[in-house]
């Protein structure tokens, strides 16, 4: 890392050493998140392939020792798992308000995301749904802290460097993600599931030497805890964290007591409380007696782009189950006489994402000058439109898989590149309205509000599957594609209204 830093010029801001003309710090925070993007995303590689493995092929020799479940419990899982990432941003930031600042906080949730990939590494699905739990709880600690410790490092939303700081560090998160299948996936899925999810735990514990390595580098805003409890609310919190975890305890003894005890015990209460949650907080804000007209008004528009939202990740995310098992079971798994495991299609987004965005970026420039860049409202709409176009196009190879034929590697190559198209056009879009559709007093909150969009589309997903609905039919895929692209036309059709109730953000 040091190599990659130069000595700054006189009457540059910031530290006297910098990382690509910015504070040193990033530096840290980039390679501290590429590492644990990393250890994510390459354990998802192999997570729903983890699931539904059996014993070993006796006609190819691949490995098995997986966990041998449905295809439909393993996407449910893998839906909850996902949601429950995102759902855990919203107490990870209230954490590192709160409790122990966001640089206390990272640090913890890197042992917490490195413990759940240990545990993930053991064999037993105790232990596996243990470490799913950890990495759960880690990654969404750490989500909700990293990206405030980059804004600390520069002087204000005025400094000139700060858009460029947060392009970079969007470089570590795709880089990571990147690089992850081709070395956790590989070795999981060819070699040994375990060592795999080892690989990972390997990758966050090089985030985390990283991270305690340079931590003299970060801001000294990263240490002050904000918005402390007073004693008062810390002793309410443990009573109500206690009863919480006192009545789960109790509910559960029951059940298992009772013999009753199966996987959807746990599963669709986690699925319920990732719908519910989201509704509720949105509810919480908007019958806030306090916010004024012009504050109700955007957050009634702001329900429709968290509706949308929702409709786009439900889809989205299901490239790593739906996709992958189509990956995994019915794909060539050879170009041009290279063969790759089916865990490298996971590398595909991050790839598209590095490449395109760039584009996306001088596009919606260029446009801007020509006074022709499309509304926030018609760029949600674009991506709704694309991610079902994405679905409809998968109708085709799956179809063409019906009787047991492998389909070209492209298909899929096609399809990712499509949503990815989508997502550049919603996701970077979603995070700056949040932020200027927030009302004053939800302003740090709202960014979590954003993330909840992601939980209710993921566990929409997994309730499906939880309910018999099989995600993998062409009659389910037809139907979500529809939804996706009818969302995507109300929007469009109701473009001037939602544009009158955003005042004047544009």
């Amino acid at each position: 890392m040091a190599s990659s830093l130069t000595t700054a010029s006189s009457g540059t801001p910031g530290s006297e050493k910098t990382f690509l003309g910015h504070p040193r710090g990033l530096a840290t925070l980039f390679f501290t998140e590429m590492w644990e993007r990393f250890s994510y995303y390459g354990m998802r590689a192999l997570l729903v392939l983890y699931l539904v493995s059996g014993g070993t092929d006796a006609a190819t020799g691949s490995q098995g020792g997986g966990l041998a479940m449905t295809a439909a419990t393993a996407t449910a899982i893998y839906s909850v798992y996902v949601s429950m990432v995102y759902l855990m941003a919203m107490p990870g930031g209230w954490f590192g308000d709160r409790v122990w600042g966001a640089r206390k906080t990272v640090a913890i949730a890197g042992f917490i995301i490195m413990a759940g990939h240990a545990s993930l590494a053991l064999p037993g699905q105790a232990m596996f749904f243990v470490g799913l739990a950890l990495v759960a709880v880690g990654s969404g600690l750490l989500k909700a802290n990293i990206s405030t410790m980059v804004g600390h490092l520069y002087n204000g939303p005025d400094d000139p460097r700060r858009d460029g700081g947060f392009t970079l560090f969007y470089v570590g998160i795709n880089l990571g993600a990147f690089v992850a299948p081709f070395a956790v996936g590989t070795l999981g899925e060819k070699v040994n599931w375990h060592l795999g999810f080892a690989l990972a735990a390997v990758g966050m514990g090089a985030g985390l030497a990283c991270f305690l390595a340079f931590t003299k580098s970060l801001s000294p805003k990263s240490n002050i805890v904000p918005n402390p409890l007073s004693p008062e609310e810390r002793k309410g919190v443990l009573v109500k964290a206690a009863l919480v975890v006192a009545l789960a305890a109790t509910f559960y003894g029951v059940v298992v007591g009772l013999g009753m005890y199966t996987l959807k015990w746990a599963l669709v209460p986690i699925t319920l409380a990732g719908l519910i949650i989201p509704v509720a907080v949105l509810v919480r804000i908007k019958r806030d007696k306090e916010l004024d007209k012009s504050e109700q008004s955007k957050m009634t528009g702001y329900i429709w782009f968290f509706v949308a939202a929702a409709v786009f990740w439900m889809i989205y995310d299901q490239g790593g189950s739906t996709l992958a098992l189509f990956a995994d079971g019915k794909t060539a798994d050879t170009v041009f006489g290279f063969g790759f495991p089916a865990t490298w299609y996971q590398s595909l987004n991050p790839l598209f994402v590095m490449s395109l965005a760039p584009v996306f970026a001088w596009l919606w420039l260029w446009l801007a000058r020509k006074n022709q860049e499309p509304s926030t409202v018609v760029k949600f709409a674009m991506g709704l439109v694309l991610v079902g176009a994405s679905f409809f196009v998968f109708i085709v190879p799956m179809n063409m898989a019906g009787d047991g034929t492998k389909v070209s590697p492209m298909w899929l190559v096609s399809i990712y590149m499509i949503q990815t198209i989508g997502e550049l056009c919603l996701s970077p879009v979603g995070l700056s309205v949040t932020t200027k559709m927030a009302p004053q007093k939800y302003a740090s909150q709202m960014m979590g509000v954003w993330f909840l969009a992601v939980t209710a589309g993921d566990c929409t997903t997994g309730l499906l599957s939880l309910a018999g609905v099989d995600l993998n039919g062409t009659g389910v895929i037809a139907m979500e594609a529809s939804l996706a692209v009818f969302a995507g036309f109300a929007i469009f059709m109701y473009r001037k209204k939602v544009q009158g109730l955003m005042g004047g953000v544009r």
